[in-house]
Parts: C-alpha cells; sequence; structure tokens
C-alpha cells in the first residue's frame, strides 16, 4: 500500500516531515510522497528519514494553478501534483519562491478583508501556525481558536472559501503554465481530485482534461479520499484513454482533516499498488 499524496507542516498539514514518515512506516505503507502545496521543503525534510528508515520515497508538491477560462471562482483553481523522482531543477525553485511572494500579498489583503469584518485575525497570527508557507487553513484556525468559528469547515463556508466573505482569489500560474514547468523541471504532472473541479458531468470533465493533456499533463491522480468507486473506475479509464500514468493518495494533514488516515479514504485503505510508484520513476528516467 502506498499514498502519493500527503502534507506536512511545511504547509498545511500538522505532521513534521519527519512524524510523517514514521507514521506511514508504523501504517504499514510501502511508498510514500510528500506533496505540500507549491513548496519542497517538506520533501527535502523527510527524504533523508525515509531513506534511513527503507521506505521509498517521491519528492513532490501540489501546485496551485488557475483555469482562466471558468467564470466562476469556486471552479477556477485546479492543483497540479508535480512528481520529482530525481528532484527539480534549481530553476523551478527559484520559481516557486515568486509564487510565495504572490500568496503574502494575497493572505494580507484576506486579513484586511477579515478585520474589516470585525474579526481580530492579523496575518502575524496567521504566519506563526504557516511557518514556511501560510494560507487559509491557517487563518481558519486562528479564527476558531478565538470563537469566531466553531469548525474549519464554517470557516471557509462563511469567509475563507470561495463564496465566503473574506475571500481573496490568489495570483496563480494558468494550469498550462504550472503543466510545463512541472514538465521542464523533470517532473511529471498529475491533475489532484478531479472531482472537486465541480464539473457537471464525465463528458465537461473530459473536455478540460483533454485541453490538459495537450499542455502536457502526464497523469491523473485515479485514487482520492474524495472518490468513490464510480469516481475511481471513471479516472482510470480516462487514464487508458489518454495515455496518462495514474497517481493516488489519502490527501492527509494530520489534524486538521482528522477523519483521513494515511493511505486511506473516508471509506477504508484506497489499496493503490505499488506499481503506481514504479512508473512514475520509471517515467522521469525515459525523460
Amino acid at each position: 500500500m502506498i499514498d502519493l499524496h500527503t502534507h506536512t507542516t511545511a504547509s498545511d498539514g500538522t505532521d513534521p516531515p519527519g512524524r510523517l514518515v514514521e507514521a506511514a512506516c508504523a501504517a504499514g505503507l510501502s511508498a510514500i510522497a510528500i506533496t505540500d502545496h507549491d513548496t519542497f521543503a517538506g520533501s527535502d525534510e523527510a527524504a533523508p528519514v525515509a531513506q534511513a528508515a527503507g521506505l521509498r520515497f517521491l519528492g513532490g508538491l501540489e501546485l496551485s494553478t488557475r483555469i482562466l477560462e471558468e467564470t466562476d471562482p469556486a471552479a477556477r483553481c485546479a492543483h497540479i501534483l508535480g512528481y520529482f523522482p530525481q528532484g527539480p531543477s534549481e530553476s523551478f525553485r527559484l520559481w516557486l519562491n515568486t509564487l510565495r511572494a504572490r500568496r503574502r500579498e494575497r493572505n494580507e489583503r484576506m486579513a484586511a478583508k477579515l478585520q474589516a469584518l470585525g474579526l481580530e485575525v492579523t496575518l502575524a497570527e496567521a504566519e506563526a501556525y504557516g511557518r514556511n508557507i501560510t494560507g487559509r487553513p491557517h487563518f481558519a484556525r486562528v479564527m476558531r481558536e478565538k470563537g469566531y468559528v466553531r469548525t474549519w469547515e464554517e470557516a471557509f463556508d462563511r469567509y475563507l472559501g470561495e463564496r465566503g466573505a473574506a475571500y481573496v482569489e490568489r495570483e496563480d500560474p494558468t494550469a498550462t503554465e504550472g503543466i510545463r514547468r512541472i514538465r521542464e523541471a523533470g517532473g511529471t504532472a498529475s491533475l489532484a481530485h478531479t472531482y472537486r473541479l465541480g464539473k457537471k458531468s464525465p463528458t465537461e470533465e473530459e473536455t478540460l482534461l483533454r485541453r490538459l493533456v495537450d499542455a502536457g499533463l502526464g497523469a491523473i491522480e485515479v485514487w482520492h479520499s474524495d472518490h468513490d468507486a464510480a469516481h475511481i473506475q471513471r479516472y482510470h479509464d480516462f487514464a487508458t484513454r489518454y495515455g496518462l500514468l495514474m497517481t493516488g493518495g489519502s490527501d492527509y494533514h494530520g489534524a486538521n482533516k482528522r477523519e483521513i488516515a494515511l493511505g486511506c479514504s473516508r471509506q477504508g485503505p484506497l489499496n493503490i499498488p505499488l506499481s503506481v510508484f514504479d512508473d512514475l520513476c520509471a517515467a522521469a528516467l525515459n525523460k
């Protein structure tokens, strides 16, 4: 069993990278990838720990991108997983630094909106939790601890989500640019949790997928904690039809998503075969 979609304290998870590796070993996983948002900090820290533990490891990240053709902000965001068996290029790492600057500007505007709504939440308070990468989950934690909301979900529904009162859209790269940069840096780009794109039908999903394949998409996340058996079969069929690699993972965030365990969905074990890991590694060697 493997898990190729996990998050640590380097972005919006609650487990430090080394502890996540220990938890993966304890859960009986044979391979993992750490895919923190827009940073390799978690992967970099975890890689030697995984090697020492004898756990097969894949460096990666989850890149936030935009689909400009979408008019609904809730459908505009597309997350692209990047997997780098041989590590990313230095130029890609430098490009990620520019995204961090944009993220901080967005956070400043979001904090100002919250304060205008009467919520005394500062960027500094969110950054105390966010450390390397601060995002909306860290604002939600501050809001919950101050009693403005009762749950993480309420924070997003009322304030931080795409239809929330304090939402600020980020100036993310386009999905096409994100895919191109991952490929140029030596990685494989995989479309994350396709179901969350909110398409009304499999036909609409496939139309979008074809555009991303034309842009160089190399894989699709088949297994995910949001995907039921029907979704898994549909995305498996998509992968077969378009010659894509398949990826999968729990989208583990530790205590921020208590209902999701490593290697599992809400319904139970994902049972992702080790061959998925092997195929990603082989694809990198063949580039």
